[in-house]
């Protein structure tokens, strides 16, 4: 039995997607989709950079997942896949400047314009709860 490796991939990380997709977030798979989307936004965006590793699965899309179940949410959810679709993800992060690449991560944008961002290292030492917490307190201050 032989599978491809893009296969293989694939169906791995789909049900990655799906913990966000499901949560209503669109996905953004190439750098033109992001470019027509980011800076064009008006009101809030949650952008998601989503990622294979264990702070992604056991904090951040649990954390997200909690934070809108708040009463307020931002106006649009994306994401992009690190590591899967690598230019779209590249393109995204033109827009977190002045933080470095980091995956996963969790921007938040009013009009187009970085004013929240929560790097790995603040998601590889936090709860679910405690991201959650960040971000609800992230929608509150700017959301509204």
């Amino acid at each position: 039995m032989s599978m491809s490796f893009d296969q293989y991939m694939r169906d791995s990380v789909q049900p990655m997607r799906d913990e966000l997709t499901n949560l209503g977030f669109q996905e953004l798979r190439t750098a033109e989709e992001v470019e027509a989307k980011l800076p064009t936004a008006k009101g809030t965006t949650l952008v998601v950079v989503n990622s294979v590793c264990g702070c992604a699965a056991g904090q951040c899309r649990p954390g997200v997942g909690e934070a809108l179940k708040h009463d307020i949410t931002p106006d649009h959810l994306y994401t992009v896949f690190a590591g899967q679709e690598k230019e779209a993800t590249a393109k995204a992060r033109e827009y977190f400047a002045p933080y470095p690449p980091s995956s996963p991560s969790i921007a938040l944008l009013k009009d187009g314009e970085l004013v929240h961002f929560i790097e790995r290292h603040q998601v590889e030492d936090r709860s679910a709860d405690q991201i959650a917490a960040d971000l609800t307190s992230a929608f509150d201050r700017f959301c509204r």
